[in-house]
């Protein structure tokens, strides 16, 4: 389906071909549970594909998605830059090693200090708002600057993920350009690059490229740009009715758009910015049932984790498969799969067909790469777990479980 990467399913092959003959539950005994895995072929696959599918196009990495620095390094070596959205992320990928000419920041509501310290690394600042980039221009008059604006365009999986159009809280409006014209000119700034970003989670080409046809009329209103940013948000299919966003088929669609605008600018760099698409399907999280309730109305399928471990299911109402890897053949059930924190929304999935659950059974839930461990807490002292990267010489650690003794101080 759609490329998809299925991770840890009975065994694990590397890039060589080489089996490495751990079961999920060798995993669970040798990690602990719950866990998280990654698959680096896959990681490396999706980058390829990506860079393949628009060769002349800077790709930047959305980090938000999943900044473990083993990950990071992996995308690094495939040739990818970094999209941060805080002083933080800029900080990781310089550690990382990403060069500064490879990261665009594009954070929104910053202080002045954030945008002095992201300035002091070197990074490009691109603001987003009218009120940002006066702050900007008084504190680095005669400098150049990024202007990210809402496209008037609005995708998304979620409304909470939809960052285009009047409800977005993000960039500066269409009938507000006049208007950064005349702030930058008043500080001397140089606008030398445009930014949007419609939402999270988008499925559709057609709707991607509108928003592109729109970004690229803009930018029309200005000279001398270095970059004009498409933003991210290529979306991945969840659900077994669904396809991964189609970046084949978005390089071979947008070209001839490219190629035109190139003609009048061609010293111009296009960039996208795809977080989810590239890291979600690689990632896999391990729970263990550890208690089974079969009531009246429904069957609640308790684990050891939770919402503080992979937080889209009670926050975006998301759909991920739940595959029970410890006895895939038992008859199907129809349950909710619980977690462990003491919430009513603790739910991975309700009214879900599962290989029947018992206790000590192990739950592979898929697709969990990006917006899983980046958002995890460790919400009711529970502390968060392992992540364990699959490379070709076996699985690794790439970060420790969280101790115990760290959240309770």
């Amino acid at each position: 389906m759609g490329g998809r990467i299925a991770t840890y399913p009975r065994h694990v092959g590397d890039r060589a071909g080489t089996i490495h003959p751990m079961t999920a539950a060798d995993l669970i005994d040798r990690f602990g549970s719950p866990l998280y895995v990654y698959e680096e072929a896959g990681l490396r696959s999706r980058c390829r594909q990506l860079v393949a599918a628009l060769p002349s196009c800077a790709l930047l990495y959305a980090m938000k998605a999943n900044a473990n620095p083993s990950l990071l390094s992996v995308i690094r070596e495939e040739g990818l830059g970094i999209d941060a959205v805080s002083i933080g992320e800029v900080m990781r990928a310089r550690r990382v090693g990403f060069a500064t000419e490879q990261i665009s920041y594009n954070g929104n509501n910053v202080t002045d200090e954030e945008m002095g310290a992201v300035r002091e690394l070197g990074v490009h600042v691109t603001v987003d708002s009218l009120s940002q980039l006066e702050r900007y221009g008084r504190l680095f008059p005669g400098t150049d600057v990024g202007l990210r604006l809402n496209p008037d365009i609005g995708e998304g999986h979620h409304d909470h993920v939809i960052t285009g159009g009047p409800e977005a809280k993000f960039g500066v409006d269409h009938e507000d350009i006049e208007a950064a014209h005349c702030i930058a000119s008043r500080h001397g700034l140089i606008i030398s690059g445009l930014h949007q970003h419609v939402g999270s989670g988008i499925l559709e080409v057609d709707r991607f490229v509108s928003a592109m046809e729109v970004m690229l009329k803009v930018a029309e209103r200005f000279s001398g740009l270095r970059f004009v940013d498409f933003g991210g948000g290529f979306g991945v299919g969840y659900k077994p009715d669904e396809e991964d966003f189609d970046v084949a088929k978005l390089g071979a669609e947008v070209s001839h758009l490219l190629a035109r605008f190139r003609a009048k600018e061609p010293d111009v760099v296009f960039r996208f910015e795809p977080g989810r698409w590239i890291i979600a399907p690689c990632g896999t999280l391990y729970v263990t049932v550890t208690s089974v309730k079969r009531g009246k109305r429904h069957t609640f399928v308790g684990t050891d984790s939770g919402l503080n471990h992979l937080l889209r299911p009670a926050l975006y109402g998301s759909w991920h498969a739940i595959e029970n890897v410890s006895r895939p053949d038992a008859p199907a059930e129809t349950v909710a799969v619980a977690g462990n924190i003491c919430e009513s929304g603790d739910l991975f999935c309700k009214g879900r067909a599962v290989p029947k659950p018992e206790e000590g059974d192990v739950l592979a839930i898929r697709d969990v790469g990006a917006y899983g461990w980046s958002m995890a807490s460790s919400y009711n002292l529970r502390p968060r777990p392992a992540e364990v990267l699959v490379r070709p010489g076996g699985p690794q650690v790439i970060r420790e479980r969280e101790p115990l003794d760290a959240i309770n101080h």
